[in-house]
């Protein structure tokens, strides 16, 4: 079988002003879906991230459109990572005299998108070669097999004294 190589796009968005960590929560969601799936999800995911992962996305489908012929409603996203970028750092003054640090975080977020692989017919298994010389399986008594229960002494007394009047 030979492999086709697949078309990758990719679009991204440096120095996003948003951290990291929001962003993957929503690119999460997102990831394997078609393109028009993806859209609908982040059209009704309320997270300020989906917005610009949106714009990423919309980006990454003209790339196709444009330079590689491809319909971006066939296309799929293959990969979506969010990478941390540099962290903004400033001062905020606070009591006596001392500052406190306030980051900003920043994110790169990157979006591919490749056709869908082609459908393959799931090939019927092998058929099964009976198992060579099974063990028996036990096979439990019947109720008339099974031991007769304890007797009472009554009983016994009853069993001994008639087999002695039949050996007399």
């Amino acid at each position: 079988m030979a492999t086709a190589e697949r078309q990758e796009v990719q679009a991204v968005a440096k120095w996003v002003r948003m951290s990291p960590r929001k962003a993957r929560l929503v690119v999460e969601h997102i990831r394997g879906r078609s393109v028009p799936e993806a859209r609908t999800v982040l059209a009704f995911t309320q997270r300020a991230a989906a917005r610009e992962i949106e714009k990423v996305l919309s980006s990454a489908v003209a790339n196709a459109e444009a330079n590689h012929d491809l319909v971006g409603d066939d296309l799929v996203v293959s990969a979506a990572y969010v990478d941390e970028g540099p962290v903004l750092k400033r001062w905020r003054a606070r009591a006596r005299g001392r500052a406190a640090r306030i980051k900003k975080p920043t994110c790169h977020i990157t979006v591919k998108l490749a056709q869908p692989e082609p459908s393959r017919q799931p090939e019927a298994p092998p058929p099964a070669e009976p198992a060579e010389e099974e063990k028996p399986k036990r096979a439990r008594r019947t109720s008339a097999e099974a031991k007769p229960k304890a007797q009472t002494s009554a009983a016994k007394k009853s069993e001994t004294s008639a087999r002695g009047e039949a050996e007399a």
